[in-house]
């Protein structure tokens, strides 16, 4: 019998933190919104209905068989405008896919990289094709087969040679009243990275135009959409929440200064030092010392 303090989302997030993938099919709305944490997870979602997918600045109304591709680095958030939603969607880490063979395929590819074409109107065979393959993943997700990692990598890379053959949807329309929406992706691609659960994979980005860059903006106009929006600057929203993850490792990992530092994404302690001391007005080991 399960338990009932367990919810179905948190098997589905044990689940895809376990195995590195998961795969479902779409029968409702409610199926489409699976809560899970972005970080480092890609996602090719085949859907059919009628729905905007919006970006920083512009978005893309789809309607019948669509595909998808989700990059952890690219913030967008998807609107439903059909009652009906049906597919499948299959979520996926890096390191999943690399597996023993594979080395930055998903950097290079032009449906996951900034700047890419990642939506696609399909035919009925088109359809067909990507819903019989997404249905062999969820068959074989389920199995007991030994191989059916290999085998899921294999449908994920089918998938994704068959969607080089398409020509990608080019109906984007530019968003009028982009302030809020910017502000919400700002912070949707800010909150991805954390939280922090190792000195192996350290914050990625941190500058104010490294975000700009992901969010293909220019600084200026980031900043200021952020700033009508919220009454601070991007930098100090930054620094907060970074400062938030340092005292929350502070406290409850093990780590020395030298690693909270780099996990960071600081390349010397001395400058971790610096930032957080001019955040809180006081030094690392000091909170530490506070907290023990």
């Amino acid at each position: 019998m399960s338990d009932p303090n367990i919810s179905p989302s948190s098997e589905f997030n044990s689940g895809l933190k376990q195995n590195g993938f998961q795969v479902y099919r779409i029968v409702t709305q409610r199926s489409v919104i699976k809560s899970y944490s972005r970080k480092g997870i890609y996602k090719i979602c085949f859907t059919i209905g009628k729905s905007i997918i919006h970006y920083a600045d512009k978005g893309i109304e789809v309607d019948g068989a669509t595909l998808f591709f989700g990059n952890p680095h690219i913030p967008y958030s998807w609107k439903f405008l059909s009652e009906q939603q049906t597919g499948y969607a299959c979520l996926f880490s890096e390191d999943f896919f690399k597996g023993h063979e594979h080395t930055k395929t998903l950097q290079e590819s032009p449906l996951f990289k900034i700047g890419g074409t990642p939506v696609f109107a399909l035919t009925k065979t088109q359809r067909d094709l990507f819903a019989s393959l997404f249905e062999k993943m969820v068959s074989e997700q389920n199995s007991e087969y030994v191989f059916k990692h290999d085998l899921i990598r294999s449908y994920i890379n089918l998938i994704i040679y068959e969607a080089l053959k398409i020509e990608p949807s080019v109906n984007f329309f530019k968003t009028t009243n982009a302030s809020s929406r910017i502000t919400t992706l700002f912070f949707e691609l800010l909150e991805r990275q954390f939280p922090i659960e190792s000195t192996d994979s350290p914050l990625q980005i941190r500058r104010a135009q490294d975000f700009a860059k992901t969010l293909s903006l220019h600084i200026n106009h980031l900043n200021r959409a952020v700033k009508e929006t919220t009454g601070k600057p991007i930098s100090l929203h930054i620094a907060e929440r970074i400062v938030t993850e340092a005292k929350a490792l502070l406290q409850h990992k093990d780590w020395n200064i030298a690693e909270v530092a780099f996990s960071l994404g600081f390349e010397y302690p001395t400058h971790f030092n610096n930032y957080f001391k001019r955040v809180t007005g006081i030094v690392p080991s000091a909170l530490r010392s506070q907290i023990t």
